[in-house]
Formats: structure tokens, sequence, C-alpha cells
């Protein structure tokens, strides 16, 4: 048997197989449980990321107007696109677009990103944007 703490990788295929076998018996529990919220943990962690670069995009968009170009439209649409497949992969992740603690985090990580790549500090505290009216409308672009 691999221990979880030694060699995960091992470990982790190890437990699959035990499952498909039907021995529960010889399951380690906690660390599956561990494991399975984690996935959880890792798609959250993927829509924050995605809507912090969605947003620091649009952010550039409005507040660099002579510097918009075909790639700021591309990263913008990849981004909706990705986001779109994601909350259609987990439709449990929707709410958090309404959730004001989680939208600020990721509003934080976006201004972060946008004043490190411009320069500027210009930028509004909060998101003036409604997420799913606007944000992630593939026709709506800020002015």
């Amino acid at each position: 048997m691999h221990r979880y703490d030694q060699d995960a990788h091992a470990w982790a295929f190890e437990q699959a197989r035990l499952l498909r076998a039907g021995r529960f018996d010889l399951l380690d529990i906690e660390h599956l449980a561990e494991e399975i919220e984690d996935i959880g943990k890792s798609e959250q962690r993927e829509l924050t990321n995605r809507m912090a670069v969605l947003l620091a995009h649009l952010l550039k968009w409005q507040y660099q107007v002579e510097r918009r170009d075909a790639s700021w439209q591309k990263i913008i649409r990849a981004q909706r696109k990705s986001i779109a497949y994601a909350l259609d992969e987990s439709p449990s992740l929707k709410p958090k677009l309404e959730e004001p603690r989680w939208l600020s985090r990721v509003w934080s990580q976006a201004l972060s990103q946008t004043v490190t790549e411009t320069g500027l500090d210009i930028f509004p505290e909060e998101c003036p944007w409604r997420i799913t009216e606007e944000v992630l409308n593939e026709k709506w672009w800020p002015q």
C-alpha cells in the first residue's frame, strides 16, 4: 500500500484501483475526502483566475482606448468562452458570480494585474459592471 504523504501520485492510482475493485475496507477515506474537496476548490480557483483576467482586460479596454487591438478582443472573447464552459461544466459555481465577497476578491486581483501591467492607478475600487448582464455578455464592451 502506498501512503498519501510519501507518494501522492502512486497513492491516487492505488485508491482508484481499490474503488473499482470494491475494496472499500482498504481505502484511505480521510485523504480521499480531502482530494475530492480540493477538486471543487480547484474549479473555483480557475473561475476566479479567468474572471480576474477578463476584468483586467475589460479595464484596459475601457481606460486605454488608444491601445485597443484585435489581440485584446481575442483574449476577452476567449476568457468569456472559457468562463461559460466552466459554468456549464460546474453549474454549482454560478452563484459565485453574485457573491459580493467573491467578486471583491476577483476585482482586487483584476485591479492588481491591471495596475501592474499599465502603470496606471485610475481604476474604480469596486467593479462598475454587472457580471452576468455585461461582463459575460459577448456583445457588451465597456466604453
